[in-house]
Protein backbone atom coordinates (compact mmCIF):
# COMPACT_ATOMS: atom_id res chain seq x y z
CA UNK A 1 0.00 0.00 0.00
CA UNK A 2 1.02 3.55 -0.33
CA UNK A 3 0.33 6.08 2.18
CA UNK A 4 0.73 9.57 2.39
CA UNK A 5 -0.30 13.16 3.67
CA UNK A 6 -1.89 15.68 1.40
CA UNK A 7 -2.48 19.20 2.14
CA UNK A 8 -1.75 22.56 4.13
CA UNK A 9 1.63 22.38 6.46
CA UNK A 10 0.02 21.35 9.66
CA UNK A 11 -3.49 20.29 8.50
CA UNK A 12 -2.53 17.47 6.35
CA UNK A 13 -5.28 15.04 5.14
CA UNK A 14 -3.81 11.14 5.64
CA UNK A 15 -5.05 9.05 2.57
CA UNK A 16 -4.18 5.96 1.10
CA UNK A 17 -3.40 5.85 -2.87
CA UNK A 18 -4.47 3.42 -5.02
CA UNK A 19 -3.46 3.85 -8.41
CA UNK A 20 -3.98 7.58 -9.08
CA UNK A 21 -6.82 7.83 -6.83
CA UNK A 22 -6.50 9.39 -3.22
CA UNK A 23 -8.70 8.22 -0.99
CA UNK A 24 -9.42 9.62 2.62
CA UNK A 25 -8.60 7.52 5.62
CA UNK A 26 -9.59 10.12 8.49
CA UNK A 27 -12.36 7.38 9.31
CA UNK A 28 -9.53 5.20 10.17
CA UNK A 29 -6.95 7.75 11.62
CA UNK A 30 -6.50 11.21 11.93
CA UNK A 31 -2.73 10.92 11.63
CA UNK A 32 0.07 8.60 9.97
CA UNK A 33 2.58 8.54 13.18
CA UNK A 34 3.36 6.54 15.33
CA UNK A 35 0.68 5.09 17.33
CA UNK A 36 -1.23 4.01 13.80
CA UNK A 37 1.77 2.31 12.87
CA UNK A 38 1.68 0.42 15.93
CA UNK A 39 -1.61 -0.57 16.12
CA UNK A 40 -2.16 -2.22 12.87
CA UNK A 41 -3.58 0.88 10.80
CA UNK A 42 -1.85 -0.55 7.53
CA UNK A 43 -4.38 -3.21 7.74
CA UNK A 44 -7.27 -1.41 8.90
CA UNK A 45 -7.14 0.78 6.51
CA UNK A 46 -6.26 -1.87 3.67
CA UNK A 47 -9.58 -3.74 5.03
CA UNK A 48 -11.56 0.02 5.06
CA UNK A 49 -10.42 -0.18 1.50
CA UNK A 50 -11.29 -3.34 0.32
CA UNK A 51 -14.91 -2.74 1.91
CA UNK A 52 -15.32 -0.41 0.00
CA UNK A 53 -16.03 2.52 2.94
CA UNK A 54 -13.26 4.68 1.93
CA UNK A 55 -14.04 8.43 0.50
CA UNK A 56 -12.19 9.63 -2.87
CA UNK A 57 -10.62 12.63 -1.69
CA UNK A 58 -11.48 15.22 -4.12
CA UNK A 59 -9.09 17.63 -5.93
CA UNK A 60 -6.06 15.61 -4.25
CA UNK A 61 -3.99 16.39 -7.52
CA UNK A 62 -4.11 19.57 -6.54
CA UNK A 63 -3.27 19.66 -2.76
CA UNK A 64 0.40 20.13 -1.47
CA UNK A 65 1.63 16.57 -0.72
CA UNK A 66 3.21 16.39 2.71
CA UNK A 67 5.74 14.09 4.27
CA UNK A 68 4.04 10.49 4.21
CA UNK A 69 4.25 10.22 8.34
CA UNK A 70 3.96 13.35 10.36
CA UNK A 71 6.99 14.18 12.71
CA UNK A 72 8.92 11.19 13.48
CA UNK A 73 10.66 11.35 17.05
CA UNK A 74 13.46 11.04 16.01
CA UNK A 75 15.84 10.62 12.09
CA UNK A 76 19.08 8.25 12.56
CA UNK A 77 21.28 8.67 9.27
CA UNK A 78 24.05 5.95 8.13
CA UNK A 79 27.14 8.08 6.93
CA UNK A 80 29.49 6.76 4.06
CA UNK A 81 27.18 3.59 3.49
CA UNK A 82 28.40 3.34 -0.18
CA UNK A 83 31.92 2.52 -1.11
CA UNK A 84 32.06 5.09 -4.13
CA UNK A 85 30.46 7.68 -2.22
CA UNK A 86 32.73 7.32 0.75
CA UNK A 87 35.99 7.60 -1.78
CA UNK A 88 34.59 10.68 -3.40
CA UNK A 89 34.40 11.99 0.53
CA UNK A 90 37.57 10.82 0.43
CA UNK A 91 36.94 8.15 2.94
CA UNK A 92 37.83 4.31 2.97
CA UNK A 93 34.17 2.01 3.62
CA UNK A 94 33.38 2.49 7.32
CA UNK A 95 33.91 -0.86 9.09
CA UNK A 96 30.71 -0.56 11.12
CA UNK A 97 28.00 1.89 10.37
CA UNK A 98 28.30 5.67 10.56
CA UNK A 99 25.73 6.87 12.98
CA UNK A 100 24.11 11.02 13.14
CA UNK A 101 20.89 12.36 13.82
CA UNK A 102 18.93 14.82 12.48
CA UNK A 103 16.46 16.73 13.85
CA UNK A 104 12.85 15.91 13.56
CA UNK A 105 11.86 19.46 12.17
CA UNK A 106 13.77 19.15 9.04
CA UNK A 107 11.41 16.62 7.64
CA UNK A 108 9.37 18.08 5.69
CA UNK A 109 7.17 17.52 1.99
CA UNK A 110 8.90 16.12 -0.90
CA UNK A 111 7.82 19.30 -3.05
CA UNK A 112 8.34 22.16 -0.46
CA UNK A 113 11.19 24.67 -1.36
CA UNK A 114 14.51 24.22 -0.03
CA UNK A 115 16.12 27.51 1.99
CA UNK A 116 19.64 27.48 1.64
CA UNK A 117 20.81 28.54 5.58
CA UNK A 118 22.02 32.08 6.04
CA UNK A 119 25.50 31.46 5.55
CA UNK A 120 25.85 28.81 3.47
CA UNK A 121 28.21 28.06 0.80
CA UNK A 122 28.07 24.44 0.03
CA UNK A 123 24.33 22.85 0.35
CA UNK A 124 24.11 19.61 -1.22
CA UNK A 125 21.79 17.28 -2.32
CA UNK A 126 21.74 13.26 -1.44
CA UNK A 127 18.68 11.03 -2.30
CA UNK A 128 18.60 7.89 -0.18
CA UNK A 129 16.28 5.34 0.85
CA UNK A 130 14.45 6.10 4.25
CA UNK A 131 13.21 3.07 6.24
CA UNK A 132 10.06 4.18 8.73
CA UNK A 133 9.65 1.93 12.10
CA UNK A 134 6.41 0.20 12.61
CA UNK A 135 7.35 -1.39 16.11
CA UNK A 136 9.56 -0.49 18.74
CA UNK A 137 12.92 -2.18 17.85
CA UNK A 138 15.37 -2.74 20.72
CA UNK A 139 18.17 -5.80 21.41
CA UNK A 140 17.19 -7.71 18.24
CA UNK A 141 18.36 -11.10 17.88
CA UNK A 142 19.38 -10.79 14.26
CA UNK A 143 19.01 -8.83 11.08
CA UNK A 144 16.41 -10.74 9.68
CA UNK A 145 14.21 -10.06 12.42
CA UNK A 146 14.44 -6.32 11.44
CA UNK A 147 12.19 -6.47 8.61
CA UNK A 148 9.19 -7.28 11.20
CA UNK A 149 9.54 -3.69 12.58
CA UNK A 150 9.85 -1.66 9.48
CA UNK A 151 6.33 -0.40 8.52
CA UNK A 152 7.67 1.02 4.78
CA UNK A 153 9.90 2.75 2.62
CA UNK A 154 10.67 6.41 1.73
CA UNK A 155 12.43 8.61 -0.57
CA UNK A 156 14.41 11.19 1.15
CA UNK A 157 16.92 13.90 0.45
CA UNK A 158 19.50 14.38 3.28
CA UNK A 159 20.41 17.67 2.28
CA UNK A 160 23.37 18.73 4.06
CA UNK A 161 25.67 22.14 4.27
CA UNK A 162 29.47 20.43 4.28
CA UNK A 163 31.51 23.56 5.61
CA UNK A 164 29.52 22.98 8.74
CA UNK A 165 29.64 19.11 8.21
CA UNK A 166 33.39 18.66 7.66
CA UNK A 167 35.19 22.29 8.38
CA UNK A 168 33.24 23.18 11.26
CA UNK A 169 31.79 20.34 12.68
CA UNK A 170 33.91 19.71 16.03
CA UNK A 171 34.37 16.18 14.62
CA UNK A 172 29.97 15.77 14.68
CA UNK A 173 28.34 15.46 11.56
CA UNK A 174 24.81 16.76 12.37
CA UNK A 175 25.35 20.36 12.58
CA UNK A 176 25.41 20.53 9.08
CA UNK A 177 22.51 18.44 8.86
CA UNK A 178 20.24 20.39 11.06
CA UNK A 179 18.87 23.18 9.26
CA UNK A 180 15.01 22.99 8.87
CA UNK A 181 13.48 21.82 5.99
CA UNK A 182 17.14 19.56 5.50
CA UNK A 183 15.08 16.36 5.24
CA UNK A 184 12.55 16.40 1.81
CA UNK A 185 10.62 13.09 2.62
CA UNK A 186 8.08 11.27 0.31
CA UNK A 187 5.79 11.16 -1.55
CA UNK A 188 4.73 8.15 0.41
CA UNK A 189 5.31 5.47 2.34
CA UNK A 190 5.00 2.17 0.99
CA UNK A 191 4.93 -0.81 3.18
CA UNK A 192 7.15 -3.66 2.69
CA UNK A 193 5.53 -5.86 0.27
CA UNK A 194 5.04 -3.58 -2.88
CA UNK A 195 8.77 -3.19 -3.45
CA UNK A 196 12.28 -4.83 -3.55
CA UNK A 197 14.28 -2.82 -1.06
CA UNK A 198 17.53 -4.76 -1.78
CA UNK A 199 17.34 -4.22 -4.99
CA UNK A 200 15.77 0.03 -5.92
CA UNK A 201 17.72 2.42 -8.46
CA UNK A 202 17.99 5.62 -6.86
CA UNK A 203 18.87 9.00 -9.12
CA UNK A 204 18.52 12.58 -8.67
CA UNK A 205 19.49 15.74 -11.18
CA UNK A 206 19.60 19.34 -10.53
CA UNK A 207 18.24 21.80 -13.25
CA UNK A 208 17.69 18.48 -15.67
CA UNK A 209 21.46 17.55 -15.44
CA UNK A 210 21.97 13.76 -14.06
CA UNK A 211 24.02 13.58 -10.83
CA UNK A 212 23.57 10.55 -8.71
CA UNK A 213 22.33 6.64 -10.36
CA UNK A 214 22.64 4.25 -8.51
CA UNK A 215 21.32 0.68 -6.27
CA UNK A 216 20.68 0.02 -2.88
CA UNK A 217 21.96 -3.06 -3.97
CA UNK A 218 25.46 -1.54 -3.55
CA UNK A 219 24.73 -0.70 -0.23
CA UNK A 220 27.70 -1.64 2.30
CA UNK A 221 25.01 -2.01 5.17
CA UNK A 222 21.69 -3.43 4.24
CA UNK A 223 18.50 -2.32 5.27
CA UNK A 224 18.15 -5.23 8.00
CA UNK A 225 21.49 -5.31 9.25
CA UNK A 226 21.55 -1.30 9.84
CA UNK A 227 17.75 -1.99 11.81
CA UNK A 228 19.52 -4.57 13.50
CA UNK A 229 22.56 -2.79 14.40
CA UNK A 230 20.87 0.37 15.71
CA UNK A 231 18.86 -1.55 18.08
CA UNK A 232 22.11 -2.98 20.01
CA UNK A 233 22.51 0.68 20.78
CA UNK A 234 19.00 2.57 20.72
CA UNK A 235 15.57 1.93 20.94
CA UNK A 236 13.97 2.52 17.76
CA UNK A 237 10.20 3.31 17.79
CA UNK A 238 7.72 3.51 16.07
CA UNK A 239 7.47 6.34 13.21
CA UNK A 240 11.30 6.78 13.75
CA UNK A 241 12.94 7.64 10.23
CA UNK A 242 16.48 6.05 8.93
CA UNK A 243 17.88 6.94 6.55
CA UNK A 244 20.42 4.87 4.62
CA UNK A 245 22.97 6.78 2.81
CA UNK A 246 23.32 7.91 -0.75
CA UNK A 247 25.52 6.97 -3.66
CA UNK A 248 28.23 9.20 -5.18
CA UNK A 249 27.61 11.62 -7.51
CA UNK A 250 27.52 14.76 -4.86
CA UNK A 251 28.54 18.28 -5.01
CA UNK A 252 31.01 17.12 -2.06
CA UNK A 253 32.76 15.32 -4.85
CA UNK A 254 34.36 18.02 -6.02
CA UNK A 255 32.62 17.34 -10.32
CA UNK A 256 29.38 19.53 -9.32
CA UNK A 257 28.90 23.23 -8.10
CA UNK A 258 26.93 23.35 -5.12
CA UNK A 259 23.26 24.52 -4.34
CA UNK A 260 22.51 28.21 -5.59
CA UNK A 261 19.11 30.03 -5.54
CA UNK A 262 17.14 29.47 -8.64
CA UNK A 263 18.31 25.85 -8.68
CA UNK A 264 16.02 22.57 -9.14
CA UNK A 265 16.54 19.71 -7.56
CA UNK A 266 15.05 16.08 -8.49
CA UNK A 267 15.34 12.89 -6.94
CA UNK A 268 13.55 9.50 -7.30
CA UNK A 269 13.89 5.76 -6.18
CA UNK A 270 11.99 3.19 -8.22
CA UNK A 271 8.64 2.17 -6.64
CA UNK A 272 8.86 5.20 -3.84
CA UNK A 273 8.32 8.58 -6.00
CA UNK A 274 9.54 11.45 -7.32
CA UNK A 275 10.63 14.53 -5.48
CA UNK A 276 10.93 18.34 -6.84
CA UNK A 277 12.70 20.91 -4.78
CA UNK A 278 12.60 25.02 -5.90
CA UNK A 279 15.81 26.15 -4.29
CA UNK A 280 16.03 29.74 -2.95
CA UNK A 281 18.28 31.99 -0.84
CA UNK A 282 17.67 32.59 2.80
CA UNK A 283 17.32 36.57 2.15
CA UNK A 284 14.68 35.37 -0.47
CA UNK A 285 13.03 33.32 1.94
CA UNK A 286 12.43 37.02 4.31
CA UNK A 287 10.61 38.03 1.32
Amino acid sequence: MRFARLGPVGHEIPVVVDGDVAYDIRSVTAEIDGDFLASDGAARAAAALAAGSLPVLDDAAALRRGAPIARPSAVYCIGMNYAAHAAESGSLPPENPVLFLKPPNTVVGPDDVVVIPRGSEKTDWEVELGIVIGSRASYLDSPEEALTHIAGFVVANDLSERDWQIAVSGGQWSKGKAAPGFTPTGPWLVTPDEVEHGALRLRSSVNGEPRQDSSTADLIFSVETIVWHLSQYLALEPGDLVLTGTPEGVALSGRFPYLGAGDVVEIEIDGLGRQRQDVISYEGSLA
